[in-house]
């Protein structure tokens, strides 16, 4: 993690990372102020909250109640070495705790982060450089040795190469990569989450039989996004790069709706339209692009080539990013090699969709098959003796596909955890489906894996799909566990032979989507120095429901967008309009609205907090429609999850409004002891809110131009640069 520090007044110091400042100090005998805690005292104060963390964690899994524990640290010099110390934690426990679970509690403790970090002994290295935000891969800590050459099925290149060149990439965009975990939980299954340090929204998970596979996987994870803006994908790009020469891409054209908002002729094609509005209702404005808002432009929509004939068929930025997210989208060290992962990872999840949806039941994997890839087995084998069964099973639905499932249960909580992988490769596609089951989580986080149901509109309901793409957290039929399985087993192989491996693999995947009878389109992306392509199934790949286009759609931020970021500048009558149009909008009042308008507030302020309903009943305080405000505080009060602070602010909201709107009684009566219950500063904020003098109490005033949104500014400083990178080898290109 990358942390940078200012230097302040006097002795005072200030860090800043990811979206939290931390302030020093220095008592006043060292000649500070004694504002706040001193640097050696935050990180004595982070041993002892990281073992809590733990005992927390540890009581929260098996509903041990922690009022009544208590935890203390204290430190013991050395007098005859102040640098020596001994860091004595204690922990105070109620009687009626077992005593398995006193021992469970102390052993939590034993695996405290900071703890073992300590233990361990961090290696420092001081070193001055010329510009903090030059070294662009000073974070990226692996350096595998450049002589080495590991190769492994599905690379054309070796693991050291291809993790030097994608370095080099991100090195040369200016993009500093940091390292921000690993994870090694059994044999042969590492995973690791790297992001930007400068932007953290813009991250990827990898996963490999080994640390260097894990992070080959973690950064060509992080170029193909690059490449298909998918770290971007609903969010708002400012208004310069909204009417700059081009917003997306250089080759992007705009489309103009025809009469009556009709779709303009030149996007998609028959077979895309048959699919995608098949009853007419799709109409031109539903495909503007939210990251411009630029509808004045019309329609953005980039070119990709259909696979069939050749030919250039225009889908809408718009219809891309609401349907598809990730899925289909790849780097690579060659074109094909990115090809055989676009379409290994379209085939798993719309296997694992019919898998899933159909409740079909899978047969297992003989042990002897299994046996020929020990690697695997012993990560199998090693979660087996933690208590989790691991069934494994051939999800190629008779030998038509190249997917694998490695399915998890938890006896402790009864939650399952149904992992799938695809490759040509059967070994590749079983490897892919263990070590993505494991990616990014501990032991601990899978006893909130969900439980497996005999309900089967709870598996068949889109959202449970979403669930299973984002992180395979959605839920499972228990028809899936028969012994009686819907396919006999088949010991499947797709992979090609020789050097030409990818390409002879690409081809077969290609042919398997021809022989369903299905179109495909490809977008090759190369002009960020790697090669990347996105491919689309239509009626195949979409991770959303085709519907989303007209009754979900991302653009609907474009209807509030504006008038929200300028919400301290509106008129009453502007108001109103806002709030009938977010009424008459039938969303969700608990959407939040940084999903909302697509602008990525600091999750830690009252914008970042703030959801529909908070935002209507600020707006009907600030036009005094009292009786409209204290119905939705109390809907606030009793269902949104906010912060502490703002909500003994509600509270305090409600009980005013209670006596404003009591003919029989008089505020003035009550304003002393709500004084004394609510502090001056809180009690002040609230009336103000409704005599008017303050309006929309903790939303700190923006607008359009994105004043004082930080988080928002670095995501954009991101995109710009990939911005900058293509117009540049777009000019090259003439």
């Amino acid at each position: 993690m990358e942390i940078k520090v200012n230097f302040l007044d006097k002795l005072r110091l200030e860090a800043r990372f990811d979206d939290f400042t931390v302030v020093a100090d220095q008592p006043i005998r060292y000649k500070g102020d004694g504002s706040a805690p001193g640097p050696f005292d935050y990180f004595l104060a982070s041993s002892a909250l990281c073992a809590a963390y733990f005992v927390k964690l540890y009581c929260e899994t098996r509903n041990i109640p922690t009022d009544n524990i208590r935890l203390s640290q204290n430190n013991i010099v050395d007098p005859e070495n102040r640098y020596k110390q001994t860091l004595k934690i204690q922990v105070e426990l109620p009687a009626d705790i077992s005593a398995k679970d006193r021992q469970g509690i102390l052993r939590s403790i034993e695996r405290c982060t900071v703890k073992k970090a300590i233990q361990t002994g961090p290696d420092f290295v001081i070193e001055e450089v010329e510009n903090l935000d030059a070294d662009a891969q000073a974070l990226l800590t692996l350096d595998p040795d450049s002589t080495a050459r590991t190769c492994i099925v599905g690379k054309d290149l070796p693991l050291e190469q291809t993790i030097a060149n994608m370095s080099g990439v991100l090195a040369g965009l200016g993009i500093k990569i940091e390292i921000a975990s690993w994870r090694n939980l059994v044999p042969n299954v590492w995973s690791l989450h790297i992001r930007d340090a400068h932007s953290p929204m813009c991250f990827t998970n990898g996963k490999g039989a080994s640390k260097e596979s894990a992070l080959a996987s973690a950064l060509g994870e992080y170029i193909e996004r690059l490449n298909c803006n998918h770290f971007y994908n609903d969010q708002f790009w400012g208004e310069d790069i909204a009417e700059a020469a081009f917003v997306h891409y250089p080759d992007e054209r705009w489309f103009k709706p025809g009469r009556k908002d009709a779709l303009p002729a030149g996007i998609l094609d028959a077979h895309c339209l048959a699919i995608y509005n098949p009853d007419g209702e799709l109409r031109g404005s539903h495909l503007y692009d939210t990251n411009s808002g630029n509808v004045q432009r019309g329609i953005c929509a980039l070119p990709y080539v259909r696979q069939s004939d050749g030919e250039v068929v225009y889908f809408p930025t718009n219809l891309i990013d609401n349907l598809f997210l990730s899925n289909g989208m790849s780097a690579g060290n060659t074109l094909v090699e990115a090809q055989v992962q676009c379409l290994s990872e379209i085939f798993e999840r719309a296997v694992k969709r019919e898998i899933l949806e159909g409740e079909i039941a899978l047969p297992d994997v003989p042990q002897e098959v299994l046996a020929k890839y020990p690697g695997i087995l012993a990560g199998i084998e090693e979660l087996e003796k933690q208590g989790f069964p691991v069934l494994v099973k051939d999800a190629s639905l008779g030998g038509e596909f190249p997917v694998m499932c490695v399915t998890l249960m938890n006896p402790r909580t009864g939650g399952v955890f149904a992992s799938f992988g695809a490759h040509p490769s059967l070994e590749v596609a079983l490897e892919r489906s263990l070590t993505e089951l494991l990616q990014g989580r501990s032991f601990e986080g899978l006893n909130d894996l969900p439980r497996p149901t005999f309900e089967s509109n709870a598996v068949t309901e889109p959202n449970n799909f979403v669930e299973h793409f984002i992180d395979s957290s959605g839920v499972v039929s228990w028809r899936f566990f028969s012994a009686k399985a819907d396919y006999e087993f088949v010991e499947w192989d797709f992979s090609g032979h020789g050097e030409d491996s990818n390409t002879q693999e690409a081809a077969t995947l290609f042919g398997i989507l021809e022989g369903m009878g299905k179109e495909v389109y490809m977008a090759v992306y190369d002009q960020l120095g790697a090669t990347a392509c996105r491919i689309l199934v239509p009626g195949y790949s979409e991770v959303y429901p085709v519907e989303d286009l007209i009754w979900d759609n991302t653009n609907k931020a474009l209807a509030f967008r504006a008038d929200i970021l300028n919400l301290h500048r509106l008129d009453d009558a502007a108001l109103e309009a806002l709030l009938e149009r977010l009424e008459d909008s039938e969303l969700d009042d608990y959407t939040d609205i940084i999903t909302l308008i697509g602008i990525e507030f600091d999750e830690n302020t009252a914008w970042g907090q703030l959801t529909i309903l908070e935002l209507k009943l600020l707006i009907n305080l600030a036009l005094k429609e009292f009786e409209a405000a204290k119905e939705q505080v109390e809907a606030f009060l009793q269902y949104n999850e906010n912060t502490v602070e703002r909500g003994l602010f509600y509270q305090a909201v409600n009980v005013v409004l209670e006596v404003l709107l009591d003919d029989e009684l008089e505020l003035d009566d009550y304003v002393g002891n709500f004084r004394r219950m609510f502090g001056n500063p809180r009690m002040d904020a609230v009336l103000g809110s409704v005599d008017g003098s303050v309006r929309f109490f903790g939303l700190t005033p923006t607008s359009m131009k994105l004043e004082g949104l930080d988080r928002h500014q670095r995501l954009i400083d991101s995109y710009r640069k990939l911005h900058v990178a293509r117009a540049r080898v777009a000019a090259a290109a003439g």
